[in-house]
């Protein structure tokens, strides 16, 4: 490539022209520009009335640029024949010259004769090859004269230095689809086309071992939504009719035994204290006088209502203890916030507040209708709150309901279960998620026995 030629130039040698060449394509950013400096460095330096880049789309060439910056429609009958003369240039792998300066060559050239009959002095096609991968080809043509062998080697020796660089300003505009696809194309010609043994190997190694995977029984998990309830729940209910006068607790309290919950205003039941006392020293004294004149039926009569009156006093003095609500055992308040209802009225047997144990815990898990046929008393699992998602509690499925549930747009199945341990930072009514364990599958049923379920109620849906 060291030698000048004299249709170049003798002041021009032909490492010089590459460079200048690769210069020129370097110097734009988008591919059409790049091959268009090509083309047109091409023309000026070996005159040709036309030099033509092509490149290569789903096995056919198209026409992508064209010497001097021509506009130019790649729909036109013209630019389909390059086309085709740069596909007979593929096809055979080799540099095209017609008429041929080599009288002993036996390729075909149909398609560069129709060329020809265009320019009337001679045609060259030259593949772009970058990496041994074909990208395109580039025909150039004369009008007065041929090609000669070494004008062609020049044209490869050029090609062979900016064929890579039109094929990575290709690679860097293309979008991540184009890039996707090119991509399993290639794969694909790799593990189908001739050669690479290697990979054709570890392909059907890699292929092997993920069929035998596919069937390899492995631990399945039915995965639900779940949440946690105290074991037990007590609800703390008024006691009688009054106004709630204060309150000591809200939800999420620790409680003891016998602390005060809340107290009801005593205001009227001391009013009425004061008028059955008032009741009870009227007829003890009416008794006394009676008992004094020996009557005996004013005794008797006397007597009875003293003690209704004193059992009046008692009932009242039994509601005022009640007015201090009092907590039934040790525990968390879950539910009732009375603290904005001070001084509101309250019915006997209104709900209050809710207690539960803050010690002993039951988990409902919240199963879907398609998993519960797989779920039973003594299963195992593992439990993971959303208030804790790093510690992970072991679990006993103790009771399926059989009554389904609809919510959240999904009916689904209540199963308690017990916890294994009780961590410190258990609440009632924290939320996570319980995976139980309902034995062995195989990969590929978990992971397509949805679809195939789904399929089969719509085929039976359907009449099928």
């Amino acid at each position: 490539m060291g030698s000048a030629f004299p249709e170049i130039g003798a002041r021009v040698s032909a490492a010089g022209v590459v460079v200048e060449t690769q210069a020129a394509v370097l110097s734009h950013d988008r591919l059409e520009e790049s091959a268009t400096a090509l083309a047109t460095e091409l023309a000026q330096t070996l005159q040709c009335a036309r030099v033509s880049v092509g490149w290569l789309e789903r096995g056919c060439s198209r026409v992508i640029a064209l010497s001097h910056g021509a506009d130019f429609d790649a729909r036109h009958a013209l630019f389909e024949k390059l086309g085709a003369a740069m596909d007979e240039a593929l096809e055979q792998g080799a540099t095209l010259i017609v008429p041929s300066p080599d009288p002993a060559a036996s390729f075909v050239t149909m398609a560069h004769g129709e060329v020809l009959g265009l320019c009337k002095g001679g045609v060259c096609t030259v593949p772009l090859v970058a990496n041994g991968r074909a990208l395109g080809a580039v025909t150039l043509e004369r009008s007065e004269r041929g090609f000669t062998a070494e004008e062609a080697r020049f044209c490869e020796d050029v090609l062979s230095l900016v064929g890579p660089v039109l094929d990575l300003k290709r690679r860097s505009a293309r979008s991540l689809r184009r890039h996707l696809l090119e991509s399993l194309r290639d794969g694909s010609a790799r593990l189908l086309g001739p050669g690479h043994a290697r990979v054709k190997l570890a392909a059907a190694g890699i292929a092997l071992l993920a069929a035998a995977a596919a069937f390899l029984p492995i631990p399945y998990h039915v995965g639900a939504p779940a949440r946690l309830e105290g074991s037990i729940q007590r609800v703390v209910v008024a006691p009688i009719d009054g106004f709630l006068e204060q309150v000591n607790v809200r939800p999420g309290d620790i409680v003891r035994s016998e602390d005060v919950l809340a107290e009801l205003s005593l205001q009227d039941l001391e009013v009425e204290r004061a008028k059955r006392l008032s009741e009870v020293a009227q007829h003890e004294n009416v008794y006394r006088a009676a008992l004094a004149r020996a009557d005996r039926t004013q005794l008797v009569i006397n007597q009875a209502k003293a003690a209704e009156a004193e059992a009046q006093l008692a009932l009242l003095d039994n509601q005022m203890q009640r007015a201090r609500i009092r907590a039934p055992f040790d525990g968390v308040v879950i539910k009732g916030d009375l603290s904005q209802s001070l001084g509101s009225p309250v019915q006997r047997g209104e709900v209050l507040l809710t207690l539960a144990p803050d010690d002993r815990f039951r988990l409902i898990i919240e199963v879907d209708e398609r998993d519960i046929a797989q779920i039973a008393p003594g299963l195992r699992g593992k439990l993971a709150l959303a208030a804790t998602p790093g510690e992970v509690l072991g679990l006993t499925v103790t009771r399926v309901l059989p009554v389904a549930v609809a919510g959240e747009g999904r009916n689904f199945f209540e199963v308690e279960a017990t916890l294994d341990a009780a961590g410190r930072t258990l609440r009632p009514g924290l939320r996570g998620v319980a995976k139980v364990g309902v034995g062995e599958r195989s990969a590929a049923w978990i992971a397509t026995h949805r679809v195939i379920e789904w399929l089969r109620l719509t085929l039976w849906s359907l009449g099928a």
